[in-house]
């Protein structure tokens, strides 16, 4: 297991800033407001050769600070403190940062008081520091009781390799690195809908900040989690609102860090309001996954309080697959968050749907559903009259599935054919809850530098080059065996006045 280094602070000290600078990203929000962060946000960053997870923590405000009994900011600042002892819990070295402007300050005293008592190692670095006159105030930290006060520069980048060399230095002995094969899995849908609490009762203890404020969830957030032995990562997003009613700075951070946790993301997991049903925004989600090609289920979250029937469940199960009849291949979970309601089968869902993408396809089984599809339907052109001819298929990728389809003439298929092969692939191999990629080539593209060997017509009279199969239908199988032809292009078939009018 990799090290973590948990950052920890008072609000506006600068804790996102060196953040972002550790992993190399702009991952955490950043703005001149005291608690932007309000989650745990995790990190990889390496230095001195070490391999370490750096986790980003809300800054804490305690009971003596000006916050209103009773209000959703008292609330929020209680569950903030939370995450940072849970943070705690589960570092190896706490860094605590500190601002050499403001000099120390009673929540200083706090924080330094709840890191003594976690009996962890800390390294205290006074950040700001970006003259001279700074380094020179950092010395009144010593105060503080925890050592000597490292000085830096989280914006400019000035100290942090000193900070760096400090952490590293009190790290466990190096361990061999297994290779990652983590499962990323993100929560997605519009503001308010339950990710934060689903999330929470996935991982079991209160991972992120609930609130019936929307837009609670500014960062997405990464929680390791073990899904039956398997390494997995469960990803908290901001809500997607409609473009036009983002608004500026911290929303508008939120929204593009959602669509980047979805490129990340091998597993999308799109929660919908039961009470709400389906709108153009969760539709507008849905197409952003499908852009880019990742797997999907949906969650009917809050299923607990509506009220039921016996058509209720198929009511709702026919507007939700209507509405979202270009992902007919997502799994349709009902589940409740807040009640626990098959939230047990969410992370297996999930695990499936990583598994189907990665499911690879032989190049035999591949064609004999290739030659069955195109015996039952031949192809289709977009222009009438065109002679069309399927020759092989493979499947090059995985991760999504992209299936290759050699054709004479690729320009000339049509869409619904390629509509009709992917719902034969899924009949017979699967691929729930996964998109399938299908690319059609000419075979002129396989390689444009190998010229064209001549296509010798067989001789019906010579038994060793030719097997004719006569059929009732009104098509014609022709298996070549002459090495003049593609290995590979076995199969192909053509219309029996297509014949007629060739030999003519």
């Amino acid at each position: 297991m990799k090290p973590v280094v948990a950052i920890v602070g008072r609000p506006k000290v600068g804790k996102s800033t060196f953040f972002n600078r550790l992993i190399g990203q702009r991952k955490a929000i950043v703005e001149d407001l005291p608690g932007t962060t309000r989650d745990r946000l995790y990190g990889d960053c390496i230095w001195n050769g070490r391999q370490f997870t750096v986790v980003d923590t809300a800054g804490l405000l305690f009971e003596h600070d000006d916050l209103t009994e009773g209000t959703p900011q008292k609330e929020i600042a209680r569950q903030v403190r939370e995450q940072v002892k849970i943070a705690l819990a589960e570092a190896d070295v706490m860094l605590f940062v500190v601002d050499t402007v403001y000099g120390i300050t009673a929540a200083d005293d706090e924080v330094a008081e709840m890191l003594r008592k976690s009996g962890k190692p800390i390294v205290l670095a006074a950040n700001k520091a970006d003259t001279l006159a700074k380094n020179v105030d950092a010395i009144e930290f010593y105060n503080l009781n925890l050592g000597e006060p490292i000085p830096m520069s989280a914006y400019h980048g000035v100290g942090t390799g000193d900070v760096l060399d400090a952490v590293t230095a009190l790290f466990p002995p190096n361990e061999e690195e297994d290779r990652d094969e983590t499962v990323r899995i993100a929560l997605v849908g519009r503001p308010n809908v339950g990710k934060s609490s689903l999330l929470n009762k996935l991982v079991g203890n209160e991972r992120s900040v609930v609130s019936s404020i929307p837009g609670t969830t500014r960062d997405a957030i990464d929680t390791p989690i073990d899904i039956d032995g398997q390494p997995g990562m469960l990803i908290d997003t901001a809500g997607v609102r409609r473009r036009g009613r983002v608004e500026p700075g911290v929303e508008k951070h939120s929204v593009l860090r959602t669509l980047r946790a979805i490129d990340r993301a091998d597993v999308a997991l799109l929660l919908i309001d039961a009470e709400e049903g389906v709108t153009a925004q969760d539709t507008h989600v849905a197409g952003m996954i499908l852009e880019q090609h990742k797997g999907v289920c949906i969650l009917v979250n809050k299923w607990d309080l509506i009220v039921k029937d016996d058509e209720t469940f198929y009511h709702f199960t026919r507007q939700i697959r209507e509405a979202f009849k270009f992902i007919p291949y997502a799994p349709l979970l009902f589940i409740s968050a807040k009640s626990g309601q098959r939230v047990d089968q969410v992370l297996p869902t999930a695990m499936k749907i990583a598994l189907e993408r990665r499911k690879r396809v032989s190049t035999s089984q591949l064609n004999a559903l290739l030659r069955a599809a195109i015996f039952e339907h031949p192809p289709t052109s977009i222009r009438v009259g065109a002679h069309l001819r399927i020759y092989y298929a493979t499947q090059p990728q995985i991760d999504p599935p992209v299936f290759l389809f050699f054709t004479n003439d690729a320009a000339m298929i049509h869409w619904g054919y390629a509509r009709y092969l992917e719902n034969r692939l899924r009949e017979k191999f699967g691929f729930v809850g996964t998109p399938i990629k299908i690319v059609f080539r000419s075979r002129a593209d396989k390689d444009p530098n190998k010229p064209k060997s001549k296509q010798r017509r067989p001789n019906p009279h010579d038994a060793r080059t030719t097997l004719a199969v006569e059929v009732e239908e009104p098509f014609a199988i022709d298996l070549w065996e002459d090495e003049s032809h593609d290995d590979e292009a076995e199969v192909f078939w053509v219309r029996d006045d297509q014949i007629e009018d060739d030999e003519e």
